[in-house]
């Protein structure tokens, strides 16, 4: 490639760029060769898959997470069920022991067993 030198003012008027008191700058064209394009290249795309990868593993610990929260919800509610089962369970052996009709009751005694 053939290195070209241009100067141009930096208020970019080519009129006059050599005239007294106008500031000139040299510009020399550069550019990047092709392998340090493909290195670049490459580089970038190693970057994006790391953070692709990176997200990923984020939402499956997203999951697993979500996952032992609703285990949790679930032995919950079956341990609201059971106890809601023995409240009423325990309120009626106390409904009955105060009721009229259980006082009203005899014990009951074992007299005997049946034989055949």
């Amino acid at each position: 490639m053939i290195n070209q030198t241009t100067y141009v003012t930096r208020r970019e008027t080519f009129q006059n760029s050599f005239a007294r008191n106008r500031n000139t700058v040299r510009h020399t064209k550069r550019s990047l060769g092709s392998i340090s394009q493909i290195v670049i290249v490459s580089m970038l795309t190693l970057v994006f898959g790391l953070i692709y990868v990176a997200e990923g593993s984020k939402a499956t610990s997203f999951d697993y997470e979500l996952s032992s929260v609703e285990s949790e919800i679930t032995e919950m509610t079956a341990k609201k069920e059971d106890l809601a089962v023995e409240r009423a369970r325990l309120s009626s052996i106390a409904a009955a022991r105060n009721s009229t009709v259980a006082a009203a009751m005899e014990t009951a005694a074992v007299s005997g067993y049946a034989t055949e």
